[in-house]
């Protein structure tokens, strides 16, 4: 703490996956922050600010010049990050931004709170909306440029002594009215110390002629100038060491667990069963320690009824190994095939084939762990399984590995209310210290794979939302719908689609397709 300054800034909190969870702002950085860190602070504490205490893991703070400064990153980072412990700014409200579009023949400078990737040139953010409309109002008469509105100047603007900077816009073409954009861009962007000196000149003459009432209006209209054309400056940024060490983890793990050797790949399951409408669950990788992201997979459950935890543990980890022994198949094959290799026949080898298979997987694992600098082998068997659970889903998980030939895989269960580790054939849980690195890195694996299976439920109940929309087209009956959203994937892309497309699909008429279309654009 020592390290943060007496500084006005913003600060970012993470958790143990590295994930942004809230950020803020404060006059003072170390007294803000350094706030979150005392006992009197957790007890008094509502249960939100007690949860967000309890996830911080790491911070970084960024300092700033000044509070409004702090007010406008702050609502930056939250838009990017999306923080979960943050409210503000998340919703449909946004700082002002001023665009201007270069490719119009008469560009105009318009508010907008969206910024979009159309060509157009975007300035801002501002915070201070009423120093921005006075701002806008002094580049109408300084540069005769037009704010608001679309197109072409009309008769009264061409006519308007507001726009005769020097010319009347009746007087000038669009190629020289471009001229007077590039000059407001230009003052917009920061490079306005000329006109702000003359400002300030006038103000001090309307002073000295003791004219005090224009010389306010001078001085107010230069502090709107000042905040709105102050140049986007960059912020320092600095963050503490982190504490995560995936490597002392992983000896940390291997020596809690008794394992030969650091887990260098582990693969974690966890299910989602929030309604009964969708189960599904998540596997993740995790490799020496970190997140394998192109190894992640999601399923659907499809052969458990309601939700049963155990019975879907069984099944995903099922489908999930069985894959991994048909790519041993395949590989095997190709190794047989390729000359001397593995045989696993039943002539020349006293297994079964499929334990001979299960030999040869285990063995080409071996294989692929040794090759040097090989990111994701084709065919691999993790020196470690994590399932998201206690005994009972432990217990499924390993008779689907004894069934697979696989139960010397090395496996645990993580429960999640008292952080207990379960492990085969020992009746009681081991409990890690809380500022284990072992437990660190099954927190930050387990923590992942919830991330993911609750990620995917929602988006297959949003699909199941958006699908629904067909049920209530006349005649669409469920065959039909099914054969909709197999031909075109969504109903986004079937709003996308002409009518001539729906009519193609083999059982939606020409008049059918003319509803659905109308439907969905409603």
């Amino acid at each position: 703490m020592h390290d943060v300054p007496h500084k006005p800034g913003v600060y970012i909190m993470r958790d143990r996956l590295n994930r942004v969870i809230y950020v803020g702002k404060a006059r003072d950085l170390r007294k803000r922050v350094g706030s979150y860190f005392q006992p009197s602070r957790e007890m008094r504490a509502d249960l939100k600010t007690r949860a967000l205490i309890d996830s911080i893991w790491d911070f970084e703070w960024h300092t700033v010049k000044s509070e409004p400064e702090a007010l406008l990153f702050e609502g930056r980072l939250i838009k990017e990050y999306r923080p979960k412990y943050n409210i503000s700014f998340r919703d449909d409200k946004r700082f002002l931004l001023v665009k201007v579009d270069d490719q119009e023949d008469w560009p105009r400078f318009r508010l907008t709170r969206l910024k979009k990737d159309d060509g157009a040139r975007y300035f801002g953010p501002y915070a201070h909306s009423g120093a921005l409309r006075q701002t806008m109002a002094y580049m109408r008469k300084k540069f005769g440029v037009l704010t608001f509105g679309r197109g072409a100047p009309t008769e009264r603007e061409r006519k308007s002594s507001t726009y005769q900077v020097p010319f009347k816009l009746g007087d000038i073409d669009s190629t020289q009215y471009r001229g007077r954009i590039v000059a407001a861009c230009d003052f917009l962007a920061g490079q306005s110390a000329e006109c702000l000196a003359q400002l300030e000149e006038l103000m001090r003459e309307a002073a000295a002629k003791l004219d005090f009432e224009r010389a306010a209006e001078l001085r107010n209209m230069l502090d709107d100038l000042r905040k709105t054309t102050k140049p986007m400056r960059r912020f320092t940024r600095h963050s503490l060491p982190t504490t995560v060490d995936p490597e002392a983890d992983l000896k940390s793990l291997a020596d809690a667990l008794g394992l030969s050797a650091p887990p260098r790949v582990m693969e974690c399951f966890d299910i989602s069963n929030i309604s009964n409408t969708h189960v599904v669950a998540s596997m993740v990788c995790f490799r020496d320690g970190r997140p394998d992201k192109a190894n992640y997979r999601r399923y659907r459950i499809k052969t458990v009824e309601g939700q049963d935890d155990f019975a879907s543990m069984a099944e995903v980890v099922r489908r999930r190994y069985s894959r991994v022994l048909l790519l041993a198949r395949e590989e095997v094959k190709s190794l047989t095939d390729a000359g001397p290799g593995i045989d696993i026949s039943p002539e020349f080898n006293q297994e079964s084939v499929e334990d001979g298979l299960a030999t040869a997987a285990r063995e080409i694992a071996l294989r692929n762990a040794q090759i040097a600098n090989s990111p994701s082998p084709p065919v691999r068997l993790p020196d470690l399984i994590i399932v998201d659970g206690g005994k009972g889903q432990l217990g499924s998980a390993c008779r689907e590995l004894q069934r697979l030939r696989l139960h010397d895989l090395p496996i645990i269960g993580l429960a999640k209310e008292f952080e207990e580790i379960y492990r085969p054939m020992r009746p009681l849980p081991l409990i890690l210290p809380e500022d284990s690195g072992a437990l660190r890195l099954l927190q930050r694996i387990r923590d992942e794979a919830h991330r993911i299976a609750n990620g995917y439920h929602q988006l297959l109940m949003k699909r199941r939302i958006s699908e629904s929309i067909l049920d209530d087209v006349p005649g669409v009956s469920a065959l039909r719908k099914k054969v909709l959203l197999t031909r075109f994937g969504s109903i986004t892309r079937m709003r996308r689609v002409s009518v001539e497309e729906i009519a193609s699909v083999e059982g939606i008429g020409q008049k059918l397709a003319e509803q659905i279309a109308a439907h969905l654009a409603n």
